[in-house]
């Protein structure tokens, strides 16, 4: 049974709220999630798998039930939270909002922080070469750097030294270009916490104040980066965690993401060439008779690579490429390639370990006082920058010459034209199902895991999320399945419509039709936001349109000409002055989009998002389904879209008092079988089909 000082936690955590909170209203389906969490997570329906997989509608105030329900079962129980998130909207809201307002009402006396990926720190020690601080010039630049580049990371090494600027590069007044941060960022290679220098260093500091915080936010590729690392590294170890990942629908994809790996050729063969050159600086600062093995073995695997590597590239042609990319279908290599593959795995993967014990023997000298700090840490950065490389490059050609699989599906292998260096070519590989690892990694060795979001369910199922996240949903298994509706009185809140139209979104006349009969969709006076498919659509109809907007004395303000903050509070502002102001965007408008009560009263689908394979990955997972004798529109596309769907229409009611109306200008969720499925997965909008 649940523990009574969890229970007794809760309760009075429940009360104060209600105490704390004007015009509170107590919502039967919030208190029933926070309760089928907490059982879930002490155990009551199984012992060992304390898992919950819940969607839970907008209004229902998930993150304040799952934080209310999960932090006093970790904390009475010593263990930690870790919440991830998809994006840093519901980050901040976590940190600003949800967790203070928690504690405020709680019993518990728990901590929290914001946990980022090393990316975000710079190095110190890098930032120092650099600029020049030590004398030296930075040996990482690519091309010579200019003046303003070196002005700029002066100013950052004088602000970290001065402690006016935490080495977080978010925390940087101003964006800091892509090009100059991969200079100084910190890197799990040339950061080593066993020198003095480095103790101090960003990271190290971020990391020491996350081992005592009872509750971490982070995002889901942080916790994918820390189980790629065995899990421990950078959070918790899972044995002690409990796991929340809210908009959970994302995990699967950051997943992939994560298994993936590219390299180029040409581009590698150049700074393989620059380390060739180095090698013999790096080993002179270790010990002459145990470097000399892996400085010889770094040589010979470099000077193998460089001809492999060049030599490949010249074996593509580009005029078999079919928009610069070239997939192998079912994953399978010619016989040359699959033979050259291993060649190259055991060249670079032998490469990237002698790198690596360089490293190693240099860092040994500097600890046990044989050689200055000074002399030694510049160098050692330099090295953490190659055996990054090196280790992405062995990553890719371990998978590249992975034989094909018997079980599951194949990875995704294919060639991209590179845009950077002529006769380049930039080696692909992806895996197309990652619920394996997710299972292995997370689900199998954690304390607890509890997943939410408000679009979980594609075509009112949880299989399709389950499948792709490696989630059984065998009742013996005992993981928790929650579907719960929103407390929003839909059907007289807000209507559906779905007028005559002319045309379907595959004709070609479908653009022209959109221009001639859109500004008859836009309300005068009210919030406006039209949803597109494509960018290029959007902007054909923007382009038409913007004019005879105008002469209406309309507000149109379109996705990309300007950032979403800029956008977004010019609409507020117009909405305000009792102006009519019409947004466009596309997909990512269509999830994460906070616009309540009068921001947005009228919202227009002008197509259901339906997702063309067009990237190899999901080409190559439509060939799999295919292959398998299913049917891969039926079984990724209208699934996809029914969660897409969900997501856009979620946009118009965000409060309780919210109402208006939302336009599909797509016949097709009438006219096709698969649209009764779309249109039953939708909320339960009073509906007007002409």
């Amino acid at each position: 049974m649940t523990n009574s000082k969890i229970q007794q936690s809760i309760r009075n955590s429940y009360q104060n709220l209600q105490a704390q909170l004007e015009n509170f209203v107590p919502r039967r389906a919030q208190n029933y999630l926070v309760a089928e969490i907490a059982k879930t997570l002490c155990g009551e329906y199984h012992g060992k798998n304390r898992m919950i997989v819940a969607e839970a509608g907008t209004g229902i105030g998930k993150s304040l039930s799952y934080l209310m329900a999960a932090i006093p079962v970790a904390f009475l129980s010593q263990r930690k939270v870790v919440i991830s998130t998809a994006t840093v909207a519901l980050q901040e809201q976590l940190i600003n909002k949800d967790l203070p307002l928690f504690r405020r009402i709680t019993d518990l006396n728990f901590s929290f922080l914001l946990a980022k990926g090393r990316q975000r720190y710079c190095c110190a020690e890098k930032l120092a070469s650099a600029c020049g601080a030590e004398g030296q010039q930075a040996a990482l630049f690519e091309s010579k750097p200019k003046r303003k580049d070196i002005e700029l990371l002066e100013t950052m090494y004088r602000s970290l030294m001065q402690g006016k600027w935490d080495g977080d590069r978010d925390s940087w007044p101003k964006p800091i270009r892509d090009e100059i941060w991969q200079m100084v960022v910190s890197d799990k290679h040339s950061c080593n916490n066993s020198l003095p220098t480095h103790r101090g260093c960003p990271f190290q500091k971020a990391r020491s104040e996350l081992d005592k915080a009872d509750v971490i936010i982070a995002n889901h590729s942080l916790v994918m980066a820390d189980a790629d690392l065995g899990g421990g590294v950078i959070l918790p170890e899972p044995e002690n965690t409990i796991y929340v990942f809210d908009e959970a629908h994302h995990l699967p994809h950051v997943a992939r993401d994560h298994s993936s790996a590219a390299a180029s050729l040409k581009g590698a063969a150049a700074w393989l060439e620059r380390l060739n050159q180095s090698v013999s600086k790096f080993a002179s600062l270790a010990d002459e008779k145990r470097v000399a093995r892996f400085r010889n073995e770094l040589q010979d695997s470099v000077q193998q690579l460089i001809p492999s590597l060049t030599q490949l590239a010249s074996r593509f042609d580009p005029a078999h490429f079919s928009e610069g990319i070239y997939r192998f279908e079912h994953g399978d290599l010619p016989e040359w390639l699959a033979e050259e593959s291993k060649q190259l795995k055991q060249m670079s993967h032998k490469g990237a370990q002698a790198t690596a014990k360089i490293a190693d023997l240099i860092a040994e000298r500097v600890k046990d006082g044989e050689i200055a700090t000074r002399l030694a840490e510049p160098a050692l950065a330099e090295l953490g920058f190659y055996i990054q490389r090196m280790d992405n490059l062995a990553q890719v050609w371990q998978l590249m010459a992975e034989p094909p699989r018997e079980k599951g599906a194949p990875l995704a292998r294919w060639l991209e034209v590179s845009a950077e260096r002529e006769g380049d070519f930039t080696v692909n590989v992806s895996p197309l199902e990652v619920g394996w690892q997710l299972d292995q990694q997370i689900w199998s060795r954690c304390l607890g895991a509890v997943l939410v979001s408000a679009t979980m369910r594609a075509l009112n199922s949880f299989s399709f999320f389950c499948r792709q996240a490696g989630i059984s949903e065998k009742t013996e298994d005992g993981v928790r399945f929650l579907a719960l509706a929103s407390p929003f009185d839909y059907q007289n809140q807000a209507e559906l419509r779905v007028p005559k139209m002319k045309f379907e979104p595959q004709a070609s006349e479908f653009t022209e039709y959109l221009i001639d009969i859109l500004p008859n969709q836009i309300k005068d006076k009210q919030a406006n936001l039209v949803l597109f498919s494509s960018y290029w659509q959007m902007n054909q109809v923007a382009d038409a349109l913007e004019g005879k907007f105008i002469k209406k004395g309309w507000a149109l303000q379109v996705q990309g000409k300007e950032s979403r903050n800029e956008i977004l509070n010019k609409h507020k502002t117009l909405v305000q002055c009792g102006k009519t102001s019409i947004l466009f965007g596309t997909g990512s408008f269509s999830e994460g989009l906070d616009l309540p009560g009068e921001l947005l009263e009228n919202l227009v689908i002008t197509k259901i998002p339906f997702g063309v394979p067009t990237s190899p990955v999901e080409q190559a997972h439509a060939e799999y389904i295919e292959h398998k004798g299913g049917n891969p529109f039926m079984q990724i596309t209208v699934p996809e879209a029914s969660k897409k769907l969900i997501q856009s229409v979620g946009r118009l009611l965000r409060k309780e008092r919210d109402s208006g109306t939302v336009t599909i200008l797509d016949r097709r969720i009438v006219t096709k079988r698969y649209g009764q499925s779309l249109l039953d997965s939708l909320p339960p909008f009073k509906r007007i089909i002409e």
